[in-house]
């Protein structure tokens, strides 16, 4: 009996411990595409693979053909992790013979491309197991996508006048099917009008849905082309 008590302060203090943990976990900085995941010896590497494989459908300036800098890097990556944007250009580069490149270069090749988008290079190579949790974002950390970007958001359908409306909205997110916590999640204080609405929604109107398209101006600010809505719960919020 006499050992029971003093049990309790060591536990007490391994709770601490684990508690102090996790606060530093939370604590650290994310890393993002500014914190150097490539090296300039890669980025040159990349210049003959991408000359070779790619050249001939995309470009690294804004006014080339299909370019992958700029607005439609942004379009396309911005909320993405370096890791996606490696997996998508290995599953679809180069046009005719997607994956067909080695690892290797897929990474040169990503690595060239950060380096166009203005991306500083840092002291190590560019690797796929480093790389899954580095976020594209804008060098102020602002999470809004840009206009165009093919997002989704969840909130509560209803109508004003003639025209549908998401209120409550969340912050657009990369498209992604509807989940189960889209049912449950907190929703957002934004009011967001649909546009080109070809499917009858009033079945819907009340319903917490998600929407997805494309967004109208940056973050959505004017609206969202809507490709789909799916009705995630019968009443909202």
């Amino acid at each position: 009996m006499h050992g029971v008590p003093a049990r309790v302060p060591l536990g007490f203090a391994g709770l601490l411990m684990i508690a102090a943990l996790l606060a530093a976990q939370t604590d650290t900085p994310r890393r993002t595409v500014w914190d150097g995941v490539y090296t300039e010896a890669q980025a040159e590497r990349g210049k003959a693979a991408f000359g070779q494989s790619c050249s001939g459908c995309h470009a690294l300036a804004v006014d080339g053909k299909s370019p992958l800098v700029g607005e439609p890097f942004w379009k396309s990556f911005a909320q993405e992790t370096v890791g996606d944007l490696l997996t998508y250009v290995s599953a679809n580069m180069p046009n005719g013979a997607p994956g067909s490149l080695n690892e290797s270069t897929y990474r040169d090749i990503v690595a060239l491309m950060l380096k166009s988008n203005g991306f500083p290079a840092g002291s190590a190579d560019l690797r796929r197991d480093a790389v899954g949790a580095v976020q594209i974002l804008p060098k102020d950390g602002s999470t809004e996508l840009p206009a165009n970007a093919l997002a989704h958001v969840v909130g509560c359908l209803s109508k004003t006048g003639a025209d549908w409306v998401i209120t409550k909205a969340t912050t657009p997110e990369r498209v992604a099917a509807p989940g189960g916590e889209d049912a449950t999640r907190p929703l957002g204080n934004r009011t967001m009008p649909l546009k080109f609405v070809i499917t009858r929604l009033d079945p819907l109107a009340g319903s917490r849905v998600v929407v997805s398209g494309l967004l109208i101006g940056p973050g959505g600010a004017d609206g969202i082309n809507v490709t789909a809505v799916t009705r995630v719960a019968q009443k909202c919020p």
